[in-house]
């Protein structure tokens, strides 16, 4: 998952930020609201990690014009503004969630969990497609009923294809989930992660399409 960090804090930015890589998201800090504005627009996070008091332009007014052009990325608000009416405004304007600063990382990585599983129909932490199991909440993945260790961003790329079973991932997509905003990936990266991901698992495991994307079947074997 690709994560954009609206935060103007130096030091509550990167403690987040290490924070939610520890947990295998691409994270991608920014520390004004004009320049969160223009990546809202492009459309390239799945989610938005919100603070309202920023430089440049308020936060509030990037969440506003944000949804007046009907872009529907899932968005929290993270705030030191704690009063009623304030989580009332930010909710309106078109937050999903509301989190009070000062709050505990393992809450905001929580929330992010039950974002993502609303955004994905999911009821629990936990996706099974066949022989494949996948922990939101413990980051653990088997298959075959063995345990299989895997790297960060093997374990993000195998929670989007899971989530999205039996359905094409447009490579623009998952390098958009994986990579974020970093321009010095090179144009193999992803196709290295697919082989290393596959090795560990299984070479049928994850199919290709060619020209397009990849898919994990329904019913993987």
């Amino acid at each position: 998952m690709h994560i954009i960090l609206v935060e103007d804090d130096p030091q509550l930015g990167a403690a987040i930020q290490r924070a939610l890589e520890r947990l295998a998201y691409t994270v991608s800090w920014l520390r004004d609201g004009r320049a969160a504005l223009l990546a809202l627009r492009d459309q390239t996070a799945d989610l938005v990690l919100l603070d309202l008091g920023l430089p440049g332009k308020d936060g509030l007014d990037v969440l506003v014009e944000t949804r007046r052009t009907h872009i529907r990325t899932p968005v929290i608000v993270m705030t030191a503004r704690d009063g009623l009416d304030d989580r009332v405004r930010g909710l309106d304007a078109g937050a999903d969630d509301y989190l009070v600063k000062p709050f505990h990382v393992d809450e905001l990585a929580a929330r992010i969990r039950s974002l993502t599983r609303r955004a994905q129909g999911l009821a629990a932490n936990r996706i099974e497609a066949g022989a494949l199991s996948l922990d939101l909440g413990t980051s653990e993945v088997s298959f075959r009923g063995e345990r299989v260790e895997l790297t960060k961003r093997e374990f993000a790329l195998l929670q989007i294809l899971m989530e999205r079973a039996g359905r094409l991932v447009r490579r623009e997509n998952l390098e958009n989930s994986l990579y974020g905003l970093d321009n010095m990936v090179g144009s193999s990266a992803l196709e290295v992660l697919v082989h290393t991901l596959r090795r560990k698992l299984s070479f049928d495991t994850i199919q290709t399409v060619r020209g397009f994307g990849y898919m994990i079947p329904r019913e993987p074997q």
